[in-house]
């Protein structure tokens, strides 16, 4: 049986920047701890299109994304290179989507 794999979107408000240190934490974070998450990256004019089950975002476009009640999952980072906290956010959403 095919282990369920989430898709998710890194984006911010212009898709450089933040978002690429972001994305590369997160690509990190996830295959060291081989999670079923695959993970493309975009400005928030993705966020639109996007029918994945997840996006990560920087803490305060975070919080302009919930008001949106969007289908998708919003995870906010408050620190981009907190490997840690990147994990345990992803773990959260993991354990929630089951």
């Amino acid at each position: 049986m095919k282990k369920m794999e989430f898709k998710g979107l890194v984006a911010c408000r212009a898709g450089v920047g933040s978002s690429l240190m972001l994305n590369i934490k997160l690509k990190q974070v996830i295959s060291e701890n081989k999670l079923p998450i695959k993970i493309e990256h975009g400005s928030l004019d993705a966020v639109a299109g996007f029918n994945g089950a997840l996006i990560v975002t920087l803490s305060d476009v975070a919080k302009e994304l919930e008001s949106k009640k969007l289908p998708q999952k919003i995870i906010g980072i408050d620190n981009i290179m907190n490997k840690v906290e990147i994990l345990t956010k992803l773990n959260a959403f993991l354990a929630e989507a089951k």
